[in-house]
C-alpha cells in the first residue's frame, strides 16, 4: 500500500474512532464517517468493505500503537516493578490524550463480540498488545521477580485495574485526575503478582 492510501486509511480510522466514541458504533453509519472526512461514502468503501471490517481494522490499529508502546517498556532496563508503572502510566496517558482508542477497546470490542467474529476471533486483532504483556510477565517470571502463574489470570488482573481505572475516569466518578492514581495501582499490581521470597514462603508454613 502506497504511502498517501495508507495516511489516508489511517485518517478514516481516526475519524470513525471519534465519531463511535461520540455517536456509538451501531448509530454511526459509512456515510457519516465519511462526510466527516469529507469524502463520499464510495470512496470509503474502497478502503473498508463494510463498518465491521472497519471495525476489526480499528482494533488492529489499536493494539499495534500499545504493543509499540510497551515493546519499547519490554526493551528497556528497568526491572518488573518499574516496568508495570511504565505500562500503567502509558495506559493511563492514552486514555487522557487518545481516549477513542481505549473507549473503542471497552465498549466495542470487549462488548460487541458479534461484529470480531469472522477474522478476530479470540485474540487474534490483538495480538500485539498481547504478545508484549506476555514478554512482560516471561521476563518478571525468569528474573524472579513476579511469580509464575497462568497467563490469562495475571492478565485479567492486570487490565481489571487498568480497564476498571479508566472506566471510573470516563464516567467522571473519580475525585482526582487519573494520573494521581499511577503509583497506588501499578503498587497493587505489583503487590498481586510479585513473586514471594522462599524464605517469606517458609514463615508462613
Amino acid at each position: 500500500m502506497s504511502d498517501r492510501k495508507e495516511q489516508r486509511k489511517i485518517a478514516i480510522i481516526k475519524g470513525a474512532l471519534k465519531l463511535f466514541a461520540s455517536k456509538g458504533f451501531y448509530t454511526t453509519t459509512i456515510p457519516d464517517i465519511a462526510r466527516s472526512l469529507d469524502m463520499s461514502a464510495g470512496n470509503l468503501y474502497n478502503y473498508f468493505k463494510s463498518k465491521d471490517l472497519l471495525a476489526q481494522e480499528i482494533i488492529r490499529y489499536i493494539s499495534a500503537y500499545l504493543g509499540a508502546r510497551i515493546r519499547e517498556v519490554n526493551e528497556s532496563a528497568l526491572n518488573s516493578r518499574e516496568k508495570i508503572r511504565r505500562i500503567v502510566e502509558i495506559y493511563f496517558e492514552t486514555a487522557e490524550k487518545e481516549p477513542e482508542m481505549i473507549d473503542f477497546f471497552l465498549r466495542v470490542y470487549l462488548s460487541n463480540r458479534e461484529v470480531f467474529k469472522e477474522g478476530c476471533e479470540g485474540m487474534i486483532c490483538v495480538n500485539e498488545f498481547i504478545t508484549e504483556i506476555m514478554v512482560f510477565f516471561d521476563d518478571g517470571v525468569v528474573a524472579g521477580e513476579l511469580k509464575n502463574q497462568d497467563f490469562f489470570s495475571a492478565f485479567g488482573l492486570f487490565m481489571g485495574y487498568l480497564g476498571g481505572m479508566v472506566f471510573l475516569n470516563g464516567e467522571h466518578i473519580l475525585p482526582r485526575p487519573l494520573e494521581a492514581y499511577i503509583d497506588d495501582i501499578s503498587e497493587n499490581i505489583y503487590n498481586a503478582l510479585r513473586a514471594v521470597p522462599s524464605t517469606q514462603v517458609k514463615s508462613e508454613e
